[in-house]
């Protein structure tokens, strides 16, 4: 590469110019707001709700704390943390408008609405303020995200000193032959999923070889580390399907 042309990454297994990743994201996601919740259901087999119930476990929310969910367009984590601690306050941001209208769509939001504010925005460029959050969140986005070490390093501007930032996404089974299993499942079913019910195969097809992309469970609490995080620590779901990540701002 000579220093004129632009730096690239992948976008599922194609190489893209980096400059042009998030607006190939922002397009599947558009594409798929509308049919996002369902496909979830059907691709995981409703196993994404009992992930996501583990995720709060964890986090264990509380009244007074300010959440910040990047990628959280459709308000699931958002909810979820406030049915848990209704003093609390959520601020949902994410890139694509059109998941947010779907999050405001659901009933939640309008009997939330005090505590709940939406937000378009870039987990790379953070659109808050340094030490705004007690909490961040973000579920299954950090993976589309086209440079995961700013949006690691955003994570950890925006959270006050003692914040926390928790990771859910896809990972790596440590069971090659359960991994080969996994991935039979995700190349041949999920496609064809998205082709019926979104009738859109393509952005399903994207998703399932961004999973594979993803680093593994090691790798991305290094890299967690590496943004400056303490006390990092990260648990299997599923048997490494998804993988929860934790870490501090001390």
């Amino acid at each position: 590469m000579t220093p004129d042309e632009p730096k690239q990454t992948h976008f599922g297994f194609r190489t893209v110019a980096e400059t042009d990743k998030a607006g190939l994201v922002h397009g599947v996601f558009s594409r798929v707001a509308s049919r996002y919740d369902v496909m979830n259901d059907l691709m995981s087999v409703g196993v994404h709700r009992v992930w996501k119930t583990a995720m709060m476990d964890w986090l264990a929310p509380r009244d007074g704390q300010h959440l910040l969910d990047v990628a959280g367009g459709t308000g699931d984590i958002a909810f979820r943390f406030l049915e848990r601690a209704s003093g609390a306050r959520v601020t949902v941001c994410d890139m694509t408008e059109s998941m947010l209208v779907e999050g405001r769509k659901r009933a939640e939001a309008g009997k939330l609405a005090d505590r709940l504010a939406w937000v378009t925005g870039d987990a790379m460029a953070l659109p808050f303020a340094d030490d705004s959050f007690d909490r961040y969140t973000i579920s299954f986005g950090i993976r589309n995200v086209t440079r995961i070490p700013d949006a690691l390093a955003e994570a950890r501007r925006v959270l006050k000193p003692g914040g926390r930032l928790m990771v859910l996404e896809f990972s790596q089974m440590p069971v090659p032959m359960l991994q080969w299993l996994y991935d039979r499942y995700s190349f041949n079913v999920i496609p064809v999923m998205g082709q019926v019910v979104a009738n859109d195969r393509d952005s399903y097809q994207y998703l399932v070889e961004s999973i594979r992309k993803f680093p593994d469970q090691e790798t991305f609490a290094r890299m967690i580390r590496e943004a400056g995080f303490g006390r990092v620590q990260w648990r299997n779901l599923a048997m490494g399907i998804a993988a929860l990540h934790s870490g501090w701002k001390l």
